[in-house]
């Protein structure tokens, strides 16, 4: 990547309507967007109380609060904006939350998704449409695999399930796109995003940050479990290349290039970054409720788009334990923290 990238991004059609917007990948994103002065309008759920997006405490008049699966509340509100590109973050991102309200999982993946697809369609307007997704809509097997883009969908929980639909309707609209030379609909599928300010109930990182900084006992799931850990920006910053890109893809992997670390792999490397003392409690997952292994194959950005990671696995989880030292320990402010990741981000941008 090369200083290119950036001057890229200023060809895309503002305002980018960004749904989701007050969830963690939201925040970051819409930081990141007024960092490359890319104006951007939100549309999501009022913020949970103890979120990113309040911890770094600014509000905008660019914003609208309401329900995905409010057809014609959302129809409202994004012909009124008119956009030109669109990311849909929006969803029930937590597995374990699917299996207490799966009902609410289902409509707010599938049919929010639906919605927002039916409406943009008609507008004319609407050019470039970004869906995130997730890892877990790959078909798992008995053995250890590399997901490519055309391997196999398949869920497992609920969350899983509802994202694999939420791939059945980007399937459809994309047909739609090529019967009626509409806009460009793609498919996200990022592996397990970490970085500062992600406070969410039932994971890793988050549960870590929350003994060390109580010097707690910290109990650990599945231990033996892999995941491709990635920094949010990495993602995010792909997603902008997408919209910024002329090439149409179907589908884009986001992931690290390197073999997935394991739970327990990153659980011991995040104490000693952060030092002092803590006693990590390892729990078996005995109903199999999560996946054991997961790995993403992204030769597509990297080959196609020209994407790559700005870091590595070891160097994710390690911002990730400073942004928090810096915040609890320093007294730095969310919002500086963030922005701080996100000019090293540029400014690796400007030399990769």
């Amino acid at each position: 990547m090369t200083n290119s990238i950036i001057t890229k991004f200023k060809s895309i059609r503002e305002p980018v309507l960004v749904t989701g917007h007050t969830g963690f990948k939201g925040t970051w994103l819409t930081l990141l967007l007024d960092n490359l002065g890319i104006s951007w309008v939100g549309i999501s759920l009022q913020p949970e109380l103890n979120s990113l997006y309040n911890l770094v405490n600014r509000r905008y008049s660019h914003e609208y609060f309401l329900d995905i699966r409010d057809f014609y509340q959302l129809e409202k509100i994004v012909t009124s904006i008119k956009p030109a590109h669109v990311i849909h973050l929006a969803a029930e991102p937590l597995v374990l939350n699917s299996y207490k309200n799966p009902r609410q999982t289902f409509e707010t993946n599938i049919i929010g998704t639906v919605n927002l697809l039916d409406i943009l369609f008609k507008l004319p307007s609407t050019k470039k449409i970004i869906v995130a997704t997730t890892d877990k809509v790959y078909k798992q097997s008995r053995y250890r695999r590399t997901f490519k883009e055309s391997s196999s969908l398949g869920g497992k929980d609920p969350y899983s399930w509802s994202k694999v639909g939420t791939e059945s309707a980007i399937g459809a609209w994309q047909n739609i796109s090529k019967i009626t030379s509409g806009p460009v609909v793609t498919a996200v599928r990022a592996g397990n995003v970490i970085g500062g300010g992600d406070l969410s109930k039932n994971r890793l990182l988050p549960d870590l940050i929350k003994g060390l900084s109580s010097q707690s006992d910290i109990t650990v799931r599945n231990p033996n479990s892999t995941r491709p850990w990635q920094h949010v920006l990495d993602p995010l910053v792909g997603y902008l290349m997408l919209l910024a890109s002329s090439t149409v893809f179907e589908s884009v992997n986001f992931s690290t290039n390197e073999k997935s670390m394991t739970v327990k792999k990153v659980a011991e490397l995040s104490v000693t970054l952060w030092g002092g003392k803590a006693k990590l409690v390892y729990q078996s997952d005995s109903q199999g409720i999560e996946s054991k292994h997961l790995s993403l194959n992204s030769d597509l950005a990297r080959n196609k788009l020209g994407w790559q990671s700005l870091w590595s696995q070891k160097e994710s989880i390690s911002e990730t334990i400073n942004w928090w030292k810096e915040v609890k320990v320093n007294n730095v402010s969310p919002y500086d923290a963030c922005n701080k990741n996100i000019t090293l981000a540029l400014n690796k941008l400007t030399v990769c």
